[in-house]
């Protein structure tokens, strides 16, 4: 009997041992494929998820600096623009994707900093994502159509403040950077406005040159051209220095409003446990895409500063995103 028992617990020994085996041997099979596939990546297509419709400030920078990217990887980076619910949509999308490298994320200050403050709930969070650099900082500003009465930011605060509720600002929805635009002015100006939300800056900003609206926030790089060739009016840069291209435009604390500063961002995200190697080759394609000079003269004729040195370390963009998830607590407490 005392055999028989010895015997049993040798052969169940023997099992314990030949399942640990089995799973070392496992996990180092998963990690030898993974090293493998970041030595060769890319080797197809990458997908950029852009979280708001065709037009706007994030899907401007991000054609630019996708096609800058694949002649430097050397493989396609196609566009999907995902649009709906300020961002959380396309944001679920990469956080469940599977992290190789092949999506990836053009996000903002809106929907990778103020969405976990209005969306709470959401099934994903900063740790969800891994970040790979900055791309540029974008320039903020309001707008109105061309025969709304108010000519200046003080006239427009002055008129808000004499029809409560009556003036409406459109938006790119609801935890978008324009959105965000928006609640940085209301706090300034301690003004009652109507804000109207849109999938996206590019249907907002037609429903502005269609007189549908009467004013907008939206981001130099996409309505700068509007206001150039003055088909809205521009009314301020919420910035601490006037734009090239709109030298005309005063800043916020030019036009009687210091308290109005909404500069926002624009980075490259991939899945969490994305593997290292990956990602730092994601990081230098974006390095070296933002070196070159004609791709760093476009951002500048759009009204954003293409990013440097620095500011293009993942961690610079981990420290952007806590701080101004942190400023939106405060922020974002203002009811509309």
């Amino acid at each position: 009997m005392i055999a028989v028992l010895a015997a049993k617990k040798t052969t169940r020994r023997g099992q314990e041992m030949k399942f640990r085996l089995a799973a070392i041997g496992t996990a180092a099979g998963l990690l030898l494929a993974q090293v493998a596939a970041a030595q060769t990546y890319p080797d197809r297509a990458i997908t950029m998820i852009v979280p708001f419709a065709a037009g706007g400030a994030s899907d401007v920078i991000a054609r630019i600096i996708s096609d800058q990217m694949s002649r430097v990887l050397g493989k396609t980076i196609v566009n999907e623009n995902i649009a709906g619910a300020g961002g959380v949509i396309a944001l679920q999308r990469v956080a469940n994707a599977k992290p190789d490298g092949y999506t990836i994320l053009i996000g903002n200050t809106g929907t990778n900093a103020a969405s976990y403050v209005l969306t709470p709930d959401a099934k994903y969070t900063p740790a969800s994502f891994t970040p790979v650099g900055l791309i540029a900082k974008t320039a903020p500003i309001l707008a109105v159509k061309n025969d709304f009465p108010a000519r200046t930011l003080m006239e427009f605060v002055a008129y808000a403040k004499a029809n409560p509720g009556k003036v409406n600002l459109a938006h790119a929805g609801i935890g978008s950077s324009n959105y965000l635009i928006c609640k940085n002015f209301i706090a300034a100006a301690q003004v009652e406005v109507t804000l109207m939300s849109y999938r996206g800056a590019g249907p907002a900003l037609n429903d502005l040159l269609g007189g549908h609206v009467d004013g907008v926030c939206d981001n130099a790089t996409s309505i700068s051209s509007s206001v150039q060739a003055e088909r809205v009016r521009g009314l301020t840069v919420a910035a601490r220095q006037r734009l090239e291209i709109l030298p005309n435009l005063p800043t916020s604390a030019e036009a009687g409003l210091p308290e109005f500063l909404a500069e926002g961002w624009n980075a490259i995200f991939t899945p969490a446990n994305t593997p290292p190697d990956v990602a730092m080759k994601l990081n230098a394609a974006l390095r070296q895409s933002l070196q070159d000079t004609s791709i760093r003269a476009r951002f500048n004729e759009l009204g954003s500063t293409p990013a440097d040195g620095s500011e293009i370390d993942p961690e610079h963009v981990r420290k952007l995103v806590d701080a101004d998830i942190a400023r939106y607590r405060v922020t974002l407490a203002i009811k509309d």
